[in-house]
């Protein structure tokens, strides 16, 4: 899965892996790792303040998911730089969705969300 929006010059790209090894089906517990990346493709820099996660599993459960900064960090990311991290979720379901947004501010003062797309969380399909 690999998803790429571009929303005030802050182009952020998603990719998913499934971790069988940590999930449980029988529980109903299947666990996802997403990796960001977040690239300031504007002329001034810009800080990630908070975030806001909407998770959906295929049963119609949500999780609004909100903090402060990401995996304990509020990067600043100069222009043309990118900052990458990986976090994960567990859904009740193997198929559900995530959105979102980032809260920033850049150099100039202006404070603007960067809207993460909507991306698919599912199970890799084997083929025998």
């Amino acid at each position: 899965t690999f998803m790429s929006k571009e929303d005030n010059n802050i182009s952020i790209s998603i990719d998913t892996t499934y971790l069988q090894q940590e999930s449980d089906p029988e529980n109903n517990k299947f666990y996802f790792l997403y990796t960001v990346s977040i690239v300031n493709k504007g002329n001034i820099g810009a800080k990630l303040l908070s975030r806001h996660w909407v998770i959906e599993d295929a049963n119609g459960k949500i999780q609004n998911v909100k903090g402060e900064g990401v995996v304990g960090d509020q990067p600043y990311i100069n222009p043309g730089d990118e900052y990458q991290y990986t976090s994960g979720t567990v859904l009740e379901t193997s198929l559900g969705t995530m959105k979102g947004s980032y809260q920033m501010i850049n150099d100039s003062e202006n404070y603007f969300d960067a809207i993460i797309p909507e991306f698919i969380l599912t199970i890799p399909r084997t083929i025998h």
